[in-house]
């Protein structure tokens, strides 16, 4: 793996897609003054900057005020496109089949007792007594996985985006594994968080797909996309740009998905890269 001083990168660069916690935020979850002038540079010599995150588009408050032109980000893994700029609009949802999800679920149970589960909706989040109740998320409902899955009327619900599952006791990779080996035939599993919390979409649906679609739109090839992003969930989307870089504090999937590496987001790796780009054109 090359550095950041010493990647090489693409003849062209037309649009750059971070991650954000642990990649673009500091640990404190704020944007340094640093990273905010490189994406408006960026922005201004003509590079599109594209947010590609797992969070829910109603936690995007923290960048919201710094997209461009364009205003959309990639929430959710992939499963959502949303307009920063107008209340949060969903352009594109990518949704998790709820036959899928309990599918998932019931897998889970079986494979991993102990593990609990929390429901990702267009609308908000849902989840189990045991699972670790999500604060920024007040007036959730709260009942067993297949109760908040089960619809009256099939098609009906809200649209799923992501399935939670939580595992106090296992460790973090290893759920993962176990995870993919027993349900991955029937969804996209992922983490991004430290602890062993799994991220479940649609078969199919990832950051790099999604990012995939949005670039083709724009008549945008992979080898003109520089990636950033530090977690398993970004591997695809890493291995998928011509250009990608793991941050210095990444895992290490990231890091060998990755053509780059730059320095950690406490150290603005990301504003490092930017600062490259715009110095070679």
């Amino acid at each position: 793996m090359t550095s950041a001083t010493d990647a090489p990168l693409p003849a062209v660069t037309r649009l750059i897609a971070t991650d954000l916690d642990g990649t673009l935020l500091r640990d404190d979850k704020t944007l340094s003054a640093r990273t905010v002038a490189a994406l408006v540079a960026a922005e201004e010599a003509g590079i599109e900057v594209f947010f590609v995150t797992g969070r829910p588009a109603r936690w995007m408050d923290v960048v919201s005020d710094h997209v461009q032109g364009h205003g959309l980000a990639i929430c959710a893994n992939g499963a959502v496109v949303t307009d920063l700029r107008a209340d949060r609009e969903l352009l594109t949802v990518r949704p998790l089949d709820r036959e899928d999800a309990l599918h998932v679920v019931h897998t889970l149970r079986d494979a991993a007792p102990g593990t609990s589960f929390a429901i990702e909706l267009t609308t908000g989040i849902n989840y189990e007594p045991s699972y670790p109740p999500f604060h920024l998320d007040p007036g959730a409902a709260v009942a067993v996985a297949e109760k908040l899955l089960y619809e009256d009327v099939p098609g009906e619900g809200a649209p799923v985006l992501k399935l939670l599952a939580h595992h106090t006791e296992m460790p973090p990779d290893a759920f993962l594994a176990l995870a993919r080996t027993t349900a991955g035939d029937r969804a996209s599993v992922t983490r991004s968080s430290p602890s062993a919390l799994l991220e479940v979409s649609g078969l199919g649906v990832s950051k790099a797909t999604t990012l995939a679609a949005c670039c083709a739109e724009r008549g945008i090839s992979a080898a003109e996309v520089v990636a950033f992003g530090d977690m398993p969930n970004d591997v695809e989307m890493l291995g998928w740009a011509g250009a990608s870089y793991a941050m210095g504090n990444a895992h290490p999937a990231a890091l060998a998905a990755a053509s780059g590496r730059t320095v950690t987001n406490e150290e603005d790796g990301v504003a490092v890269v930017i600062e490259r780009i715009l110095a070679t054109r």
